[in-house]
């Protein structure tokens, strides 16, 4: 696959740049033009993740996500990108039920988006639907581990890989999603040897999110980075700023400033000296 080249000349990035045991791979989530614009510099790719259904929208999880939320949202982060590989999600109940209908969502996405691949859960049983994807034309990066489009299933977010029968099933998911064609894989909420061995274990890229060390990449939710997602803080995130409270203190003394009359002040209206 050949990466587009921006107007400045710069190369956006492609699939084929995700390289396994390379330098480690950098990802964020993006779900606006502005947050896309400042990230996309120091990133490898940025991912438009149906976690925008709880971070932008105030959902419990990320079933009530749709086809045109994640088109809007990734269509926004092309705009403002020029170097990042754009991976966009397919949201819940628009791939699961057949390879075709998954198709037919992966390539609207992408057509309407603009971006370079689509992310989509699932182990064994969706290799049938990666490798449909994969020989069309679509690059599939995987996601294994903790899915959160499974939290009623599962009975919540609960890492995996504890018991030696998760363990086992984590690999295994991991081992057909990559067979299957995946370019890449997502690895989230899985104890650390087992990440760690799975990592070994395919021959493509993975990227943790609260997996290992020693994934191929790793990616976070940058509201999570950047503390502005502040209903709870999962163990794996390390925050590097804490922009909740700047944002409540200028909010806050901006409403002091309307009542109190001091703003705004003259250099702030037109037609004054």
């Amino acid at each position: 696959m050949m990466s587009a080249q921006t107007d400045k000349g710069k190369r956006r990035r492609g699939v084929g740049d995700f390289v396994k045991g390379g330098a480690p791979i950098v990802g964020l989530t993006a779900y606006t033009a502005p947050i896309a614009h400042l990230l996309d510099p120091h990133v490898d790719f940025l991912l438009v993740g149906d976690s925008l259904g709880m971070v932008v929208y105030g959902f419990e999880n990320t079933l009530p996500v749709t086809v045109e939320m994640m088109i809007a949202h990734g269509a926004a982060v092309m705009r403002a990108s020029s170097q990042a590989l754009v991976v966009v999600d397919l949201p819940f109940g628009s791939y699961q039920e057949s390879p075709e209908q998954a198709f037919r969502a992966a390539a609207r996405i992408m057509a309407e988006s603009g971006c370079a691949a689509v992310k989509l859960e699932g182990g064994a049983e969706m290799a049938a639907t990666v490798r449909f994807l994969s020989e069309r034309g679509v690059p599939v990066m995987g996601h294994v581990g903790l899915m959160p489009q499974a939290v009623n299933v599962a009975g919540g977010f609960k890492v995996q890989g504890r018991s030696q029968q998760q363990a086992q099933r984590v690999a295994a998911d991991a081992a057909a999603i990559a067979e299957a064609g995946a370019f890449s894989l997502v690895i989230e909420g899985t104890v650390e040897p087992v990440a760690r061995a799975i990592t070994q274990a395919v021959a493509i890229p993975t990227v943790g999110i609260g997996a290992s060390p020693m994934c191929d990449g790793q990616i976070l939710v940058t509201d999570d980075v950047l503390g502005l997602f502040t209903q709870f803080k999962p163990r794996f995130v390390k925050r590097y700023a804490e922009l909740a409270a700047i944002i409540t203190s200028a909010a806050a003394e901006y409403a002091a400033d309307v009542r109190a009359r001091r703003f705004p002040a003259p250099e702030h209206c037109f037609g004054t000296k």
